[in-house]
């Protein structure tokens, strides 16, 4: 757990989300990135609100996004004594999906310049989407993670295999 209240991001991460996301009437990234982390308190209430757990707590993610529907993108503090950059980005998705889609934030820069955002990798509701690799956003992937350099399914196989009990865990907390 990382004990802090600062909703400033990594600056890897400001500079990924300070470019725009083109949604492009579905054939691209639905991702509506945050200018800060929710607070603790916003993350405890909307946790609260999604497992319908009124003891649940929201201090183990730092949310930093949502996709159209309001499912939100977060760090999962899983890792103790690990920081911030070295957790793995989850999706909780508006109606229940959920999904550890990155092992960590430079992980999570290449899915994004795979073309995919954090609901994309989490789901597979869109069989004919195709993503779009993203220039931009590989060099800005580069510049933050040049030597994890790998391809955005690499990114989601390897989140699935070291936090295969993701969902299970999150929904023991569901009522």
């Amino acid at each position: 757990m990382i004990p802090t209240d600062d909703r400033r991001f990594p600056a890897a991460l400001a500079a990924a989300l300070a470019l725009p996301f083109d949604y492009d009437d579905g054939d691209g990234v639905d991702f509506e990135p945050f200018p800060a982390f929710l607070s603790i308190e916003e993350t405890t209430d909307w946790f609260r609100a999604w497992t319908g757990n009124a003891e649940s707590e929201g201090d183990c993610f730092r949310v930093f996004g949502q996709d159209g529907t309001g499912g939100y993108a977060a760090f999962w503090l899983i890792r103790p004594h690990r920081p911030l950059v070295e957790q793995p980005v989850v999706f909780l998705g508006s109606e229940g999906e959920t999904g550890v889609v990155a092992r960590d934030l430079s992980a999570f820069l290449w899915l994004l310049a795979g073309g995919y955002g954090p609901w994309e990798a989490a789901t597979s509701y869109e069989p004919d989407w195709t993503p779009r690799h993203n220039q931009e956003l590989t060099a800005v992937a580069e510049r933050f993670a040049a030597d994890r350099k790998q391809s955005a399914a690499a990114v989601v196989e390897q989140a699935i295999r070291e936090f295969p009990d993701f969902d299970d865990t999150i929904m023991e907390l569901c009522r």
